[in-house]
């Protein structure tokens, strides 16, 4: 009996500190929530508070890199954009310093780094995406490793027993490369668009093939009269020509199938068993449905089954697709090349 009563004695005391534990614990987790909630609104309204000693300066007064070899123009060369790193915020470099710099650099650096800077044969690393260039201003960072080697993780650096002004030259000349450079650490003139010239075939030898192959639909003084000053792009010329006039122009339909524009060219006679045929613009035609409109603006759908009912399609542009498939590259340059004159 006494055992009994010492042992619920036990429990008891046990329950009890468990229960006050509990306690204290969920008060030290609503003290820890209003701790961080007050933080967070701390930060927020003083987070906030303009401080003039701690404003960047604007980036419009920051000299850019890519300005050409004077300067002048902020952001990267040639596109007119905000630097966006430390590296293109830099005042342009002596462009005498910068041209030895290069030379030098092309002598001792290229076969490890490469050229652009993004590795060599040797297996440099990329010097574009360098924290050692990234956080240099004026040589501090590369002076040393280039004076003094370097034992990286891809390999050992030698060290190069140059005149400081030879190493600042190469500094400045990769200083010169990294502001022209574009996002994520790309080679400069990543963004330049490359013109293509796709006027250099045969003019004769096109005439010849599209009086033999084109003629049968087109004519220089018909319906191409004046084509070439219509289409002044050479590019733009060859894809409408090939594309049958649609290149940019709806092209393509949703899932891979005819776009809007090419559908309004399609004419259809859908002969329904029984019925008289009905003859209208193709809206939408798979296996299982045929929609066309009338050219008194009626829209109709017919239900296919199989070969019922018989649907004829007429498709001017059909010509153009089987010839994507069998054009070569020498007679559309040529036909391009022929069309070009057509002003």
């Amino acid at each position: 009996m006494a055992g009994g009563l010492a042992a619920s004695a036990v429990i008891r005391r046990h329950v009890i500190f468990e229960v006050d534990f509990i306690y204290h614990l969920r008060a030290m987790r609503q003290a820890w929530t209003a701790a961080a909630v007050a933080g967070l609104l701390w930060t927020a309204v003083h987070g906030n508070t303009p401080d003039a000693s701690q404003n960047p300066p604007a980036a419009t007064s920051q000299p850019g890199r890519g300005a050409g070899p004077q300067g002048g123009a902020p952001g990267r060369q040639g596109g007119g954009q905000r630097a966006n790193f430390p590296q293109q915020q830099r005042a342009p470099g002596d462009p005498a310093v910068i041209a030895r710099g290069r030379a030098l650099f092309g002598v001792h650096c290229t076969a490890c780094h490469g050229a652009d800077l993004r590795g060599g044969d040797q297996g440099g690393p990329n010097l574009l995406r360098s924290q050692i260039i990234l956080t240099d201003q004026h040589g501090e960072n590369m002076l040393p490793v280039i004076r003094d080697g370097r034992q990286g993780a891809v390999g050992t650096m030698p060290a190069f027993r140059l005149p400081e002004a030879d190493i600042l030259a190469i500094a400045e000349y990769i200083h010169n490369v990294m502001g022209q450079a574009g996002r994520q650490g790309r080679p400069p003139g990543w963004e330049t668009p490359v013109e293509l010239n796709v006027l250099v075939g045969d003019r004769a030898a096109g005439q010849r093939y599209f009086e033999k192959v084109c003629g049968r639909c087109h004519s220089p003084s018909g319906d191409l009269r004046g084509v070439a000053a219509r289409v002044v792009d050479a590019r733009a010329l060859q894809d409408l020509w090939v594309s049958g006039g649609l290149s940019g122009r709806g092209g393509r339909g949703r899932g891979g199938g005819r776009g809007d524009a090419d559908m309004s060219r399609v004419q259809v006679t859908v002969t329904p068993p029984g019925s008289a045929p009905v003859t209208g613009r193709l809206v939408r035609i798979d296996d299982f449905v045929a929609t066309i409109v009338q050219e008194d603006g009626v829209r109709r759908t017919f239900r296919r089954e199989g070969s019922a009912p018989k649907v004829e399609i007429n498709d001017p542009l059909e010509p153009h697709r089987r010839l994507v498939l069998e054009l070569a590259d020498r007679d559309m340059h040529d036909v391009t090349a022929y069309l070009a004159t057509l002003k």
